[in-house]
């Protein structure tokens, strides 16, 4: 029989009059609360919106909150997901429609025991977690969420941006942000003293070091069309010609997309942690929290990962007939952040539904396919757009096409040499020898 206090509880936390109550009444009471004291504060939160240096420093405070909150909302989505792929109803039973599982798994991990090894590396053990974690979150950094925008008390012409920080070298610091995660995983590894965690942390090491060669391959292609290393500018360009990326280099598009899910450790890529050959591989030895930093360290780099696709090949806060790079209003910021949450909503799907759709590949699978199929292809398209932009300005917005053509030609390529060759399509590899399998 179940406690009284905690049916009663139960009952509460099902009762769609007090969810009514929490989406619609409290944010219209946290309304009413800001409008009385904004005449008190009007001055000092004006100075610091329209601040250089304080406005993105709060947009950094918000998105990071925003991303570690919606790894809580990604896990819900991906169990429901998961239920509805496989013919069940997934978590029902915390909550209203089970809306409080992410909860009750977030109090599950504070108090579950947290156990150590005895022959464990310790520090490196207890670091290697927070290194995932920190990783995964550093990336929005450079991410244009929503443009500049330009608030009705500043001066004429004066704005302020979203992207907290504006590099350079913004392609280059993705590139070093992805390439330093693999250094958690790898020290997890090790540091259990577990052969499981060690193959697993060799692994991740083999897999993401393979895979920033088709991704940076396909990052070369891009700023062939771009010119330029600044995301922000990268975004501006395809708002301004109303091209997308996507359009212009698709293959390029794929590469970075299979590369994203390899660094990721998304299914079919999650052979450092397969579960049926490493029993959890480099994460086996960890428990409570600092396994909870590995899931929510997974979950952010989806997110984060997406954001930067989308930035690169998806036009960022773009959307044709609802956002310009010339509106600059506050409510034109909030549009432009929604259509880019919207844009990585749908990415967020995508991520899951390969996930129970898919099949894990096997290791020798997921090598082969990066150094005898991605790096090839990613070397003939920039070969051949090296090409096509020293015969014609490819910045030119009207020389897309000359691009686009390029790709639908190496993909004729690679489907033609694919229908002619004789290797058999098989999950065997080719100096395996052979094995009979009739009864004895």
């Amino acid at each position: 029989m179940w406690d009284p206090a905690v049916k009663r509880v139960e009952s509460i936390l099902r009762n769609w009059r007090v969810w009514l109550a929490v989406i619609v009444v409290l944010p219209v009471l946290a309304a009413v609360v800001l409008w009385l004291a904004l005449p008190l504060y009007k001055d000092p939160a004006a100075n610091i919106l329209s601040n250089p240096i304080w406005f993105p420093i709060i947009v950094a405070v918000v998105m990071l909150l925003s991303i570690l909150t919606s790894t809580a909302v990604c896990i819900l989505a991906e169990r429901k997901l998961a239920g509805f792929t496989q013919d069940r109803k997934g978590p029902n039973r915390v909550g209203f429609w089970g809306l409080l599982q992410p909860m009750a798994d977030g109090m599950k991990f504070f108090f579950k025991e947290d156990i150590i090894p005895h022959n464990v590396d310790k520090p490196l053990f207890m670091l290697a977690p927070c290194i995932t974690l920190t990783i995964s979150l550093i990336g929005f950094a450079i991410i244009p969420w929503a443009g500049d925008v330009h608030f009705d008390w500043m001066a004429a012409g004066e704005t302020v941006s979203t992207q907290v920080a504006s590099l350079n070298i913004g392609i280059l610091y993705i590139l070093a942000v992805g390439s330093i995660g693999v250094y958690g995983i790898v020290l997890a590894g090790y540091a259990s003293n577990n052969k499981y965690s060690f193959y697993g942390g060799i692994r991740a090491a083999a897999q993401m070091i393979s895979y920033e060669l088709p991704m940076g391959l396909a990052l070369l292609c891009l700023l062939l069309v771009c010119g330029t290393l600044r995301l922000e500018e990268i975004v501006n360009q395809q708002a301004q010609t109303g091209v997308w990326y996507v359009f212009v280099h698709p293959l390029p598009f794929l590469l970075f997309l299979t590369s994203v899910f390899a660094e990721a450790n998304r299914m079919p890529f999650d052979l450092c942690e397969a579960e049926q050959e490493l029993v959890g591989g480099f994460h086996t030895e960890y428990s409570s929290m600092k396994f909870a930093m590995f899931f929510l360290g997974e979950y952010a780099h989806m997110i984060t990962g997406s954001a930067i696709m989308i930035a690169l090949f998806f036009g960022g806060w773009h959307c044709w007939g609802l956002t310009s790079v010339e509106n600059t209003a506050w409510w034109a910021m909030l549009i432009k952040l929604g259509v880019y949450i919207a844009k990585i909503a749908i990415f967020i799907w995508f991520f899951m539904v390969i996930r129970w759709t898919i099949p894990r590949f096997r290791f020798d699978q997921l090598m082969r396919l990066c150094w005898l199929a991605l790096v090839p292809v990613g070397i003939v398209l920039l070969i051949a757009t090296g090409v096509l932009s020293a015969v014609m300005d490819l910045q030119d917005g009207w020389n897309w096409l000359a691009s686009l053509a390029v790709n639908v030609v190496v993909l004729i390529i690679m489907l033609a040499y694919a229908a002619r060759s004789k290797t058999s399509i098989t999950g065997r590899q080719g100096n395996m020898p052979d094995v009979d399998v009739r009864p004895t």
